[in-house]
C-alpha cells in the first residue's frame, strides 16, 4: 500500500498552495483531482487573465457565520507575499479598479507557476483520479483512488464547492465533511446573477444588454459598480457583489445615477427648454432606451415645461430609488462561488484543522469564507492553503 505524509483533494488553488508549503517543508505530498487539469477555475477567471489577489484584502472583505476566522490566515499569508511569489516567476501583471490584480497575459501563467512550484517541493500530481472511499484507521487516513489503496496521516479537502458544475465541481468536500461529524452551514450561490419573475422581466427586456454605473444596496450593504441588464434579470459586479447578501423575496435597490440629483438636472432643463419631453432629457444622463423606459413608466406624456417639482421628484425616485424584488438566481450554474460550507466553529483558524478529528484539514471555498468579488476568494484560498500547509 503507498503511503505519504499528506494527500490533499482538489488541485485549485487552495490545493495547490497547500502542497507546496507542505512539500517545502519535507512533507511526502500526493495532491490528486479527478479533472484532467490542474487550477480549472483559475484558467477561466478574470475573463482568462486571473484576478489573482486584491491590494484591499482584509477580514471585512469577507463572509462568515464567523467574521473573525479568516483574521490569522489572512494576516500570515497576505496579498503582499502572493504579489511576490508572482513576481519571483517573472510574471507581468496590472492593477485595474478597485485593487484588483490580473496577469497582463493568460491565467495559465499561475497555473504554471504553481505547478513549478509543486515541482520544486516534489510534489506528486495526480490528475483523472476519483476518490472512491474515505476511512480512518487509528492515526491513519486509507482512500481508495481509482482503485488503488493509499494511506496518509494528514487529509487536506479542497475540493472546492458546487458552484459551475460544468467545471466540475461537486459537493464532495460536504459529503466528507459529514462523514467525519463535521458541520455545514447553508450553502447556496454566491456573486451569481439574479433574475426575476415574468411579470417583472417583461417590461424590462428591451434593456437586455444596457449596463450602467449603479449603486445596489440591501440594507446597509450597498457596491457601487457597473450594473448589466439581462434577458433573464439583472447582472454586472454591483449585482454579483450583493447577491451574496440578498435573500429570497428580499427588495434590493437600486441607485442608476448616482452621485446625480436628477432633480436638478430635470429642472435645469425645464427652464432651458420647456418643450423637451421627458425622456429626451432622461436621455441626456442614461442611456436612451433605459431613459425611455423610465418615462413611459412615470405616465408622463407631457413637456418638462408642464411638469410639476413633485413630478420631478417622482421622477428623481425611479431612477435612483428603483426597489426591485428578484425571484431568485442563476444558481450554481454561473455562480462564482459557494457561500457557506463546513463550519468555521470546526476548524482551528491557524491550521485550518479540524477540532474534532486528528489530521483532518479544509481549505479554500470548502470553508465557510467567502469574499467579495475582485480577487478576494483566491486570497483567501492562498492564505488557507498557506496556513494549512505550515501544519500538515
Amino acid at each position: 500500500m503507498k503511503q505519504v505524509d499528506v494527500l490533499i483533494i482538489g488541485a485549485g488553488a487552495a490545493g495547490m498552495m497547500c502542497a507546496i508549503e507542505a512539500g517545502k517543508r519535507g512533507r511526502s505530498v500526493l495532491i490528486v483531482d479527478h479533472a484532467a487539469a490542474p487550477g480549472e477555475k483559475i484558467r477561466i477567471s478574470g475573463g482568462g487573465r486571473c484576478n489573482f489577489t486584491n491590494l484591499n484584502a482584509a477580514p471585512q472583505n469577507f463572509i462568515s457565520k464567523n467574521p473573525h476566522f479568516c483574521i490569522s490566515a489572512l494576516r500570515r499569508y497576505t496579498q503582499r507575499d502572493f504579489i511576490g511569489l508572482v513576481d519571483r516567476h517573472g510574471i507581468a501583471w496590472h492593477e485595474k479598479t478597485l485593487g484588483q490584480l490580473f496577469c497582463d497575459g493568460s491565467a495559465k501563467q499561475i497555473i504554471d507557476m504553481l505547478v513549478a512550484e509543486m515541482k520544486r517541493a516534489r510534489v506528486e500530481l495526480r490528475l483523472r483520479t476519483t476518490v472512491d472511499a474515505v476511512a480512518k484507521s487509528g492515526d491513519t487516513f486509507e482512500l481508495d483512488l481509482s482503485g488503488e489503496r493509499v494511506r496518509c496521516s494528514s487529509l487536506v479537502v479542497a475540493c472546492g464547492g458546487k458552484s459551475i458544475p460544468k467545471m466540475g465541481a461537486t459537493g464532495f468536500g460536504y459529503e466528507i465533511a459529514k462523514q467525519f461529524g463535521v458541520a455545514l452551514t447553508e450553502t447556496r450561490p454566491a456573486l451569481v446573477p439574479l433574475t426575476f419573475d415574468e411579470n417583472t422581466l417583461v417590461p424590462l427586456k428591451p434593456l437586455s444588454g444596457i449596463s450602467v454605473d449603479a449603486v445596489v444596496s440591501h440594507g446597509k450593504t450597498k457596491f457601487n459598480e457597473a450594473m448589466l441588464f439581462t434577458h433573464r434579470g439583472l447582472s454586472g459586479p454591483s449585482i454579483l457583489q450583493i447577491s451574496s447578501y440578498w435573500r429570497e423575496g428580499d427588495v434590493i435597490s437600486v441607485a442608476m445615477l448616482p452621485g446625480v440629483k436628477v432633480f436638478d438636472a430635470l429642472s435645469a432643463a425645464r427652464s432651458r427648454n420647456g418643450r423637451q419631453a421627458l425622456q429626451t432629457a432622461l436621455g441626456e444622463l442614461l442611456p436612451k432606451r433605459l431613459a425611455q423606459l423610465i418615462a413611459e413608466n412615470s405616465g408622463i406624456e407631457t413637456h418638462l415645461a408642464d411638469l410639476s417639482d413633485k413630478q420631478l421628484l417622482a421622477v428623481e425616485k425611479s431612477v435612483n430609488e428603483w426597489q426591485v424584488r428578484p425571484a431568485g438566481s442563476e444558481g450554481y450554474r454561473t455562480a462564482e462561488v459557494t457561500l457557506g460550507g463546513v463550519d468555521t466553529d470546526m476548524l482551528d483558524q491557524k491550521t485550518m484543522e479540524t477540532r474534532s478529528t486528528k489530521g483532518l484539514y479544509f481549505i479554500g471555498e470548502v470553508v465557510d469564507v467567502t469574499g467579495w468579488l475582485g480577487g478576494y476568494n483566491f486570497q483567501w484560498a492562498w492564505s488557507s492553503g498557506w496556513v494549512a500547509g505550515q501544519s500538515v
